[in-house]
């Protein structure tokens, strides 16, 4: 039996929308904290330029020294990206022993199969043997011959259709 909760359904529904409106809240103002702490790290590690009473050879060591930094920010990008998916890989490869330590492998979920006992046989053997086999478990089936009439006198069958008898056998012949 379930047990009796302790609030109503409208108490329930009351609480269930603040913790929802509370939750909003708090995500607009994680988000606005964090696009202020993006502004901040960007002020902090790219000064704004000032390019006014610059030289053309003071502007090519600028430029030289922003692509050296630039390639310096993408070589740590990239290191930590081959980090970050080692270290996806191998938290993976632990959780699988992790359940092989423990016995408790997933195990995919199953299909219901109807197999006759003949098809789960044959899915035991060889896919060739099978192939060669299937002719030869064929039923062969015998053509009728077709019934010839004999050949007799045909004065001997007019004789014996002629008068009421013959029509009468004609008549119990097509029923």
């Amino acid at each position: 039996k379930k047990a009796k909760s302790k609030f109503s359904a409208t108490r329930r529904l009351l609480l269930k929308s603040k913790l929802l409106k509370k939750a909003e809240s708090l995500l607009v103002k994680e988000k606005e904290q964090k696009e202020v702490e993006r502004e901040n790290t960007l002020r902090e590690r790219a000064p704004p330029l000032n390019l006014s009473g610059l030289s053309v050879q003071e502007l090519q060591e600028l430029c030289r020294d922003l692509h050296h930094k630039i390639d310096i920010v993408d070589e740590a990008r990239y290191d930590l990206n081959i980090k970050v998916t080692r270290n996806e890989a191998e938290i993976l490869s632990l959780t699988q022993k992790i359940y092989e330590l423990k016995g408790k492998m997933k195990r995919p979920n199953l299909r219901r199969v109807k197999k006759s006992a003949d098809a789960m046989l044959g899915s035991f053997t060889d896919t060739r043997v099978m192939k060669a086999d299937f002719k030869a478990n064929l039923k062969t089936v015998k053509k009728e011959e077709e019934k010839k009439e004999e050949v007799t006198d045909w004065r001997k069958n007019v004789e014996a259709m002629s008068g009421m008898e013959g029509r009468k056998k004609l008549f119990d012949a097509g029923q």
